[in-house]
């Protein structure tokens, strides 16, 4: 498949999910990268009105394990974010999130992935808003038979 296929195929599989709840939107794959968009909009504040920590690790953790489901055969295998290690750099109100994931490792039971995010906010400004690690398990679907 070619990238554009699977950009629709990521996006498309997105439809009632979470990630569609966050907004969610695959931009970009190379191979050995997978990168998202996510509006920051009252929808991922917390309640002093700005970005909720738990909206960027969920963007990280959804780029991170399907940037690990590119690699897989998804009929044979599953794959779980089973580690998920986040440090929120620099408080957002308002903006775009962009969110790059990496493979550290990519072993053939685990994965390790390095996601980068950075926010553009409303003056045009950009920076690196969070970083995480997490690490992936890949698990036969034989397994949940």
């Amino acid at each position: 498949m070619n990238k554009e296929e699977i950009l629709f195929q990521l996006n498309a599989s997105s439809s009632d999910t979470l990630m569609q709840t966050l907004g969610i939107v695959y931009t970009d794959f190379t191979g050995d990268t997978l990168t998202a968009e996510m509006d920051v909009t009252s929808t991922v504040h917390q309640p002093m009105k700005f970005l909720h920590g738990g909206a960027s690790l969920a963007m990280a953790e959804t780029v991170g394990s399907f940037l690990s489901i590119t690699t897989v055969n998804i009929s044979e295998y599953h794959v779980f974010g089973t580690q998920v290690n986040g440090y929120h750099l620099k408080s957002v109100k308002n903006g775009k999130l962009t969110a790059t994931a990496k493979f550290i490792n990519k072993g053939k039971t685990s994965h390790i992935v390095e996601i980068s995010i950075y926010c553009t906010d409303e003056n045009g400004n950009t920076f690196k808003n969070c970083h995480v690690t997490m690490t992936n398990r890949i698990v036969p679907k034989n397994n949940f038979a």
